[in-house]
């Protein structure tokens, strides 16, 4: 996949097995030129689809704080607020964060932001997966996920958000859910808990409804469970 430019725009559910493929972006270092400014809430990556979030069903293993994965679905132009926010534990920077939707969407872009904060790190690397309602901890370890992200630090762009363009496209048309796996954060000695304070998702509805499933999680996983061993991208927009 050739380098796009960088553009600055302002638990436990039931078992099935599915192979999925996994794209990583590389872009430029942080100090990267070739942007532009543009504050629109409307661009080429999309609307946003927080109308389309089923909120009540959006869960997220190892989050501090119960229900604060929800609180981090925030309105576009409340992406700049640091609270409320969603923490993982100390020593452990894990997150699973579980989105359905009420519809059928096409995804097209992510934004994950984070506080500059000092007691707490931004994260670094997420997993995306469409259509699974399925995952927990051990599997999002071992499973190749539909892309794979290094995020920028929120240093990179403090007055915005970043969107991360979903590629390939196709693997993100017509889905009921997406999750995002956390896997670790820019606290080199993985000590400070990992810390999110916006995740926005842009793309397209489709109007088609989904079938409501019954579901039992986890609101939080189990500490044995959170065991973390141990490029940069192109194509983002900053808005």
């Amino acid at each position: 996949i050739s380098p796009a430019e960088l553009i600055e725009k302002g638990g436990k559910r039931k078992k099935f097995s599915r192979r999925t493929s996994s794209v990583r972006f590389t872009m430029d270092p942080p100090e990267c030129s070739g942007h532009s400014h543009d504050h629109e809430h409307e661009n080429d990556l999309g609307l946003s689809l927080r109308p389309q979030i089923d909120l009540p069903n959006v869960y997220c293993l190892n989050e501090e704080v119960e229900n604060a994965g929800r609180s981090v679905l925030k309105l576009h132009e409340e992406r700049l607020s640091v609270n409320p926010s969603l923490l993982s534990p100390e020593d452990d920077p894990e997150l699973l964060l579980f989105i359905p939707f009420t519809e059928s969407v096409t995804l097209q872009s992510i934004s994950i932001r984070s506080s500059t904060s000092q007691e707490t790190a931004p994260p670094k690397t997420v997993k995306i997966f469409a259509n699974r309602d399925d995952l927990d901890f051990e599997m999002v370890r071992e499973l190749e996920p539909n892309m794979k992200l290094e995020l920028l630090p929120p240093e990179h762009f403090p007055l915005g958000s970043i969107d991360y363009p979903c590629r390939p496209a196709g693997r993100f048309q017509n889905i009921s859910s997406v999750t995002i796996f956390v896997e670790d954060n820019y606290d080199g000695g993985g000590e400070q808990p990992t810390e999110i304070t916006y995740v926005g998702l842009k793309g397209k509805g489709t109007k088609m409804k989904r079938m409501a499933v019954e579901t039992v999680y986890e609101s939080r996983g189990m500490p044995t469970d959170h065991k973390v061993p141990g490029a940069d991208f192109s194509g983002q927009n900053l808005i």
